[in-house]
């Protein structure tokens, strides 16, 4: 059985006092959770102080971005080492807000995904398509090859504690949705691709996510379909009942 995993991904949102507030509200609602794994992604500024937070807690930390090179001239950029030192266990890669407005390729995302696992930072591998790409038939083309590109020159032992989550880009923040059964159909492509490259008990292993205008109202539906192992949310992640009652699903 694959745990259920709840991500949040607050983005360029909440100042050290905010992210501090949240999780002291978050963690009186959750309590301790046993039965999935919960990950906070805040802004690099809020890490440290997040992470001394959630000590004692049964929730995780996670980064929004890593650089792939350790050390060097490569100003505003954050390291793996950094991010495993400031506490955190996952970190997320190749969002398509990466893609878009950093031009990330599955070339960086690829370099990335393998400097976050030599410091054992499970990585969250973003997949999706674009509108026009949905439109003319293309996601499983798409989403294949950005699967396959990001998992490039790994073993079948290195990835089977990946984390890859289905967010179709069309769907991030516009409060459109896949219905669940379109979820589940492209989440059990992937999954089955993934089998016919690194086998059945990989491919078995590896939690696969589904993000974009993910509310309350349907994780419950989202998360009843078989191939969906959890759940990457956004704008239902700032506020805390929000969140938690996703997390309770």
């Amino acid at each position: 059985m694959r745990t259920p995993l709840i991500i949040a991904n607050w983005k360029l949102h909440k100042t050290i006092r905010e992210s501090l507030a949240f999780v002291n509200k978050f963690i009186s609602i959750i309590g301790k959770v046993y039965n999935r794994d919960i990950v906070l992604c805040p802004p690099f500024t809020a890490i440290y102080q997040v992470g001394k937070e959630l000590s004692g807690t049964t929730v995780k930390l996670g980064a929004q971005n890593l650089f792939y090179e350790e050390k060097g001239a490569y100003t505003g950029e954050v390291s793996a080492e950094m991010l495993k030192e400031a506490g955190c266990s996952y970190v997320i890669i190749g969002h398509s807000e990466r893609r878009k407005y950093f031009l990330e390729t599955d070339k960086i995302i690829n370099a990335k995904i393998k400097k976050a696992e030599s410091y054992g930072l499970i990585p969250i591998i973003c997949i999706g398509e674009k509108a026009e790409e949905k439109d003319s038939g293309k996601t499983r083309e798409v989403v294949g090859r950005q699967m396959k590109e990001a998992l490039r020159d790994f073993t079948s032992t290195q990835l089977e504690k990946f984390v890859l989550a289905y967010e179709p880009i069309w769907a991030i923040g516009t409060g459109k949705v896949e219905t669940p059964e379109q979820t589940n159909e492209v989440i059990g492509y992937l999954r089955n691709l993934l089998s016919s490259l690194y086998g059945y008990s990989v491919a078995s292993k590896v939690r696969f996510l589904y993000g974009g205008s993910v509310k309350p109202e349907n994780s419950t539906s989202l998360l009843s379909q078989k191939e969906v192992d959890g759940l990457l949310v956004g704008g239902a992640s700032l506020e805390p009942d929000s969140f938690a009652s996703i997390c309770k699903v």
